[in-house]
């Protein structure tokens, strides 16, 4: 008997475009992003039931274009697909609505505070982060929680995302010589993760202090193999 899956009608990621051809308006909507996910390969380098995608399409809809936000993260899918890795995230191939978006808010406003936060609602994304680095009087991050269908403002920075298990939040720091604000992850405790930067700069340290400690020792650091 012939087995139908109506799965086999619809677009793979490979026949789906997977840019919107639209440039990034500034660096920021790429470097931030950019930093949480390399902090998250870091901090989760044993883990394979993750993604984070940034500037990538999600298709939701195999008759609509996709939606591309600057960031996603989702849990329960494969971190890496095979070496081409993933052209686009495509919900009816994934089977995950991403747990999180994240929208870095430019000059030019997108939606983000009404048109978007209704449309990720509705596809049932449950945290949708916002970071306005333009503001001064308002607060800058603003977290939101899907409940009931609508989106509900959490407070505090870092804020606890218990489903990813992580807290989420910024502060000044240094990324790729810059310094400035940026967003971060932090543990449950609030302790803030390292970026690779750091912890190439923390395993020098360590270095540091162990061959000074040999050194005092009488031994050469150089001739321990």
């Amino acid at each position: 008997m012939l087995q139908y899956d109506p799965l086999d009608c619809l677009p793979s990621a490979e026949d789906l475009p997977d840019s919107d051809d639209t440039p990034v308006d500034n660096e920021l909507q790429d470097l931030i992003p950019g930093l949480l996910k390399a902090i998250l390969a870091m901090a989760w380098p044993e883990r394979m039931d993750w993604f984070f995608g940034v500037d990538m399409g999600i298709y939701y809809d195999p008759d609509e274009p996709a939606i591309v936000p600057d960031g996603f993260l989702s849990l329960g899918v494969e971190r890496i697909l095979d070496e081409n890795l993933r052209l686009s995230y495509v919900l009816w191939e994934e089977r995950r609505v991403p747990i999180m978006v994240l929208e870095v808010v430019s000059h030019k406003r997108r939606g983000e505070y009404s048109s978007k936060k209704e449309f990720y609602a509705q596809l049932g994304i449950l945290y949708y982060v916002i970071y306005n680095p333009l503001r001064r009087q308002k607060a800058r991050l603003e977290v939101y929680y899907l409940a009931d269908g609508k989106y509900k403002l959490l407070p505090g920075n870092p804020v606890w995302l218990p489903e990813i298990g992580l807290k989420i939040g910024y502060e000044r720091g240094t990324y790729l010589g810059i310094t400035r604000e940026w967003l971060y992850w932090y543990d449950e405790s609030g302790k803030r993760l390292l970026t690779p930067e750091e912890r190439v700069q923390q395993a020098e340290q360590r270095a540091q202090i162990l061959a000074e400690r040999l050194r005092n020792l009488g031994i050469d650091p150089d001739s321990v193999i």
